[in-house]
């Protein structure tokens, strides 16, 4: 059960729930009833930018089924009309991008505000790298603390312009694109945003580009480049330590593409079947690939009852070079586990929900080699701790992680500050639905960012049967 009334608290009034927009704080009560039926999330919102970006400088238009309509999406829309690519917008996920390749694309008249998208921010310097503009990105208060020295200082060694603010380590950022060369770049945290720009700037340098990662990130890019014709290739194992390697290419040819359901909100349903008694709870259509679910290697070595189906093929659009299935969770009592480096590149965008099903297992939960989280829409570590405490969870925070106690028997009710960061405020909503009383999430209109309508899935999954 959900009340959406402004400054609700637990106990309190029920009301009806609208479309989850425009909303402020809401409560969400203890579903008693259990989680049941089946269930599509949204497109996966990295892949969404993706096809957007790498769809703008393909030489023929590209149809694009499932892309998430996000704010954090809809801001890559807007950027690549400012670099002169027109977009048509057909709803219920369809878009047509009309792309022009490099040589097509124009200088912006104006900044390129990319608002709260961290992918945004981190690709499309390595889009224009070699163009022969001037592009000037900024964004929110959270995206002008992100660091950016990590993409902006190899994009200079391969011979670009730039600047930003603070010693060119923080936005806005400033890119003048020139001749590019290939580097060999060793990374010394593992980040798909930054290998991702480097490969995308490599595609247009002499010789190889060369990404040495020291553990495993997600790989759309790489696939996806792979789809339009260019050649990238990884030695190394794709859930471990790697080097990639991307040549030069003429001319991106990509087809026509389908995004599956994201995994990463598929995560927040599927740990709220777990934490819930009486719950199963299919998601239909997800993402399954591997370097995006560590997760469900995570819960199951917690003990959590999960089943795995991987579609047999789909028709229609060519796809994105990805697996897709459903995954099926079941109320499973947890036992605590230890998260290092290996999991947690893996599972970089769930460990905020992984930290609840961890404040409930028998145990105490260790997270560590994490300071990734601090540079994400809000300082994640501290912001889990504090909203886990909340719950009355005792939770200890260390410079890279957590040590999380487990309280098996739950938690009675709590208020959640979220930060404004939408995976923030989908975990505090999980937390009210495993309650005994409700729990209070201070801002729910965040989740717009990755998870449109939110509020009214987790609505209806209250309702035993029901489907989305």
């Amino acid at each position: 059960m959900v009340d959406t009334t402004r400054g609700a608290s637990p106990g309190g009034a029920r009301s009806s729930v609208p479309s989850g927009r425009g909303l402020a704080g809401c409560t969400f009560f203890p579903a008693n009833g259990g989680l049941r039926g089946h269930l599509r999330v949204p497109g996966d919102k990295s892949i969404s930018h993706r096809a957007v970006l790498l769809g703008a400088v393909s030489d023929r238009s590209v149809q694009v089924e499932g892309f998430l309509h996000s704010a954090d999406t809809l801001a890559t829309l807007a950027a690549v009309q400012a670099l002169g690519v027109a977009v048509e917008d057909h709803g219920h996920g369809r878009l047509t991008v009309h792309g022009r390749g490099w040589a097509g694309l124009v200088e912006p008249d104006n900044v390129v505000d990319v608002h709260n998208a961290g992918t945004l921010m981190r690709l499309l310097p390595g889009l224009v790298a070699a163009c022969p503009f001037l592009v000037v990105l900024t964004g929110d208060a959270s995206i002008r603390r992100r660091p950016m020295g990590r993409v902006l200082e190899p994009l200079a060694a391969m011979g670009a312009t730039v600047w930003a603010r603070a010693g060119d380590q923080l936005p806005p950022v400033g890119i003048r694109g020139g001749a590019l060369r290939g580097v060999r770049h060793e990374m010394t945290v593992s980040s798909a945003q930054v290998k991702s720009c480097l490969l995308l700037a490599g595609l247009r340098a002499s010789g190889t580009t060369e990404v040495i990662e020291p553990g495993p990130s997600r790989d759309h890019t790489e696939r996806m480049i792979r789809m339009g014709g260019a050649s990238v290739e990884r030695e190394g194992s794709p859930t471990g330590p790697g080097l990639v390697r991307v040549y030069p290419a003429e001319t991106l040819r990509l087809p026509d593409l389908a995004v599956p359901g994201d995994f990463s909100s598929a995560a927040f349903p599927l740990v709220a079947a777990l934490l819930v008694p009486d719950s199963e709870l299919t998601v239909e259509g997800v993402g399954l690939n591997p370097t995006r679910t560590g997760l469900l290697d995570v819960l199951r070595a917690m003990g959590a009852r999960l089943a795995v189906m991987v579609d047999a093929g789909a028709p229609g659009a060519e796809g994105v070079g990805e697996s897709t299935g459903s995954v099926t969770a079941g109320s499973s009592d947890l036992k605590a586990v230890d998260i290092g480096a290996a999991h947690v590149s893996l599972m970089i965008d769930e460990l905020p929900i992984w930290a609840l099903a961890a404040a409930r297992a028998e145990g105490v939960s260790r997270l560590r080699e994490a300071g990734e989280l601090r540079v994400k829409e809000s300082d994640r570590l501290s912001a889990l701790a504090t909203l886990l405490r909340a719950l009355g969870v005792r939770v200890q925070e260390y410079d890279d992680g957590l040590d999380i106690e487990g309280r098996p028997e739950g938690w009675a009710s709590g208020r959640i500050e979220t930060h404004h960061d939408h995976r923030l405020s989908m975990v505090g909503a999980v937390a009210g639905l495993a309650s005994r009383r409700g729990v209070t999430v201070d801002d729910v209109t965040c989740t717009n960012v990755s998870f449109p309508g939110f509020v009214d899935t987790m609505k209806k999954l209250t309702g035993s049967g029901r489907s989305v």
